[in-house]
């Protein structure tokens, strides 16, 4: 690991101010991603931001009747909250299904939100890597890319985001609070704030330099069975192959998202009219423009199957 200077801001504003300045500095809080990143020297920052300390560690209502979950709230206390289980019991499923309990104790709401978009390529420094060194080319085009995205993609980066919480919070509508340096705030929708790697793969969100999360936003809960259906190699640690979030009638009617598959958590609102009519009508549409490689082309079988066994359990 190389050598960094470290600080520990006592406001967001100043927080946001000192990685604004700097632009090999970065935000850290449980580390869980990043840490790793650093010891390989995928990550070399030259300064690090500890925000620990800002106190943005809480889960209030909000005056919609939605919930305001800080952005230092870790994976384990927000997946046990008991107003999170009652009412966004998809967030729960979705944070319960990821990584390990010790990780989830480090691992807050936005770093969570922030893990890179990747996959075992990005890793291997002896290998392109377009989103690791711009302009390298990407090896897993011509590589093994069973695991990688089958829509979303582009020439220059097929990999997947690796993330559950995000599938849930994009099916429940969430939206992103930040802050800047100059004390400016913004309000990011879940659909907007990961991007597609067109031809800047490097790029995994619209965040500014310096652009610090404060908190994420549930709206008013959505009645219906909250499901998280995730479908992978291994019972745990790992990272889907397929995974479906959803928030269900028994009349089949409701609302989608699925991970796995794409550069970000994929969802497309017009498909859900579709889901009455069953998994088939729903997936075709979801997946329309779909580019999936020899070897990861069964996704798009899969997510049709996850699905389909989500409508039978909300049926039920």
């Amino acid at each position: 690991m190389k050598s960094f200077t470290y600080e520990r801001p006592t406001t967001p504003a100043e927080a946001a101010a000192a990685v604004a300045r700097n632009p090999q500095a970065k935000f850290i809080a449980g580390g869980t991603n990043l840490l790793d990143l650093m010891k390989l020297q995928i990550e070399t920052p030259a300064h690090l931001v500890d925000v620990n300390g800002l106190g943005l560690d809480t889960v209030e209502p909000t005056p919609e009747g939605g919930l305001r979950v800080g952005a230092l709230v870790r994976n384990t206390d927000l997946a046990a909250e008991p107003r999170i289980r009652k009412d966004y019991g998809v967030l729960s499923r979705a944070l319960l299904a990821g990584a390990s309990g010790q990780l989830r104790n480090k691992a807050t709401t936005a770093g969570n939100l922030l893990q890179r978009t990747r996959c075992p390529y990005f890793y291997d420094t002896a290998q392109a890597c377009n989103k690791r060194r711009p302009g390298s080319g990407c090896s897993a085009l011509d590589g093994v890319s069973r695991s990688l995205a089958v829509i979303g993609a582009s020439e220059a980066c097929i990999a997947t985001y690796p993330g559950d919480m995000a599938v849930a919070m994009r099916v429940l509508d969430a939206t992103v609070e930040t802050v800047d340096a100059a004390g400016g705030t913004r309000r990011i929708p879940m659909a907007d704030f990961h991007r597609l790697p067109g031809d800047r793969p490097e790029v995994d969100t619209t965040l500014k330099q310096g652009e610090l999360i404060t908190a994420v936003t549930l709206p008013k809960p959505v009645a219906g069975t909250h499901i998280y259906r995730k479908v992978r190699d291994r019972a745990s640690y790992a990272y889907a192959l397929v995974s479906v979030a959803a928030i269900l009638g028994k009349d089949g009617s409701g609302h989608v998202a699925f991970g796995g598959v794409a550069p970000k958590p994929w969802r497309i609102e017009a498909a859900e009219a579709d889901l009455p009519k069953g998994a088939k009508a729903v997936t075709a549409a979801v997946f329309a423009g779909a580019k999936p490689t020899e070897d990861n082309a069964f996704k798009l079988k899969l997510a049709e199957r996850t699905l389909a066994a989500a409508l039978t359990q909300a049926r039920a």
